[in-house]
């Protein structure tokens, strides 16, 4: 899912939403209820949903966990 900016272009009112691909095309402003919401370019922001990578294998690591570096000796 992707999270859009919008503008109401009557009242100023912003809002950022989450919304899929194939979610219909919000124009009611939620403020006003104007014809006038619109879908703003911005830079782009994602939300993961549910437990993805990051949650389960990257987030909660502590550096003890990471491999130690082991110490070999050359045999002269």
């Amino acid at each position: 899912m992707a999270m859009y900016e919008f503008l109401c272009e009557g009242c100023g009112h912003r809002d950022d939403l989450i919304r899929k691909m194939d979610d219909p095309v919000i124009t009611n402003c939620p403020h006003c209820q104007q014809l006038l919401f619109q879908k703003q370019v911005s830079a782009p922001r994602f939300q993961l949903s549910g437990s993805g990578w990051y949650e389960t294998d990257f987030k909660n690591t502590k550096a003890s966990a990471s491999p130690e570096k082991k110490e070999t000796k050359k045999n002269d």
